[in-house]
C-alpha cells in the first residue's frame, strides 16, 4: 500500500495541476457511477407482476391489482398505478394518456439525472490529458533548448513520459465514464419501453370493459 501511495504521489507531482483535476474528475465519476448503479438496479424487474396486475384489473380484482403494484419502487409500477387510478376515476383515455405521459417523462428524467455529467467527464478528460501532455512537452523542449549540447537522452525521455502521463490518466478517467454513461442511458431507454408496454396493455384491457368503451 505504501508503494502504491508513493507511486500515486509521484504521478501527481509529475503531472502537475492537470493530474489533480483529473483525479477529482475520477472520484466524481466513480461516485456518480456507483450512485446511478444503485438507482437503476432492479428498474427492469416486475414485468410479469405488471401483466398480472393488468389482468386482475380487467377482471375487477382490485385486491390482486393493489398487491401486484404495492411495491411501487419501479417507475413502470408507479406509472401503471397512475393510469389505473385515472381510468377508475372515470377519466377519458386521452386525459389518462396525457397524465401518463407527464408522469412517465418525469420518471425517466429522474433516471437520466447526472448521466449528462458522466458524458461531460468522458469528453473533457482526454482533452485535459492532451492539454497536460502538450504543456509538458513544451516545458521539456524548453529545458532541452536551455541545456544546449549538455542534454542527454535520459533527461529527454524523462520529460516525455511525464508529459504523456496526463494523456494516459485522462483516458483512464474517460473510458469507464463513457461506458457507464452509455450502458445506463440504454437501461433508461429500456425502462421507458417497459412503461409504454405496460400502459398499452392497460389501454387494451380498458377496451374490453363495457363501462370504459363510452369513454374511449
Amino acid at each position: 500500500m505504501s508503494k502504491l501511495m508513493e507511486l500515486l504521489g509521484g504521478w501527481l507531482e509529475a503531472g502537475g495541476p492537470i493530474i489533480v483535476i483529473l483525479a477529482a474528475l475520477a472520484l466524481s465519476s466513480l461516485a456518480l457511477i456507483v450512485g446511478k448503479a444503485f438507482q437503476l438496479a432492479g428498474t427492469l424487474n416486475g414485468q410479469a407482476r405488471r401483466e398480472a396486475a393488468v389482468e386482475a384489473w380487467r377482471a375487477g380484482d382490485q385486491e390482486t391489482t393493489t398487491e401486484a403494484l404495492a411495491d411501487g419502487r419501479r417507475p413502470a409500477d408507479r406509472v401503471l398505478a397512475t393510469a389505473m387510478a385515472g381510468l377508475d376515476a372515470g377519466l377519458d383515455r386521452d386525459a389518462v394518456r396525457e397524465d401518463v405521459e407527464r408522469h412517465g417523462n418525469a420518471e425517466l428524467e429522474h433516471l437520466r439525472r447526472h448521466l449528462r455529467t458522466l458524458e461531460v467527464i468522458a469528453t473533457v478528460s482526454p482533452l485535459l490529458g492532451l492539454l497536460g501532455t502538450v504543456l509538458g512537452l513544451i516545458q521539456s523542449l524548453q529545458g532541452l533548448e536551455m541545456a544546449g549540447g549538455s542534454a542527454n537522452a535520459s533527461v529527454l525521455a524523462g520529460g516525455i513520459w511525464q508529459a504523456l502521463l496526463t494523456t494516459a490518466v485522462g483516458l483512464l478517467v474517460a473510458i469507464p465514464a463513457a461506458i457507464a454513461a452509455s450502458l445506463m442511458a440504454a437501461r433508461v431507454d429500456h425502462v421507458g419501453h417497459g412503461i409504454e408496454d405496460s400502459v398499452a396493455r392497460l389501454m387494451v384491457a380498458a377496451r374490453d370493459i363495457p363501462g370504459r368503451r363510452a369513454q374511449s
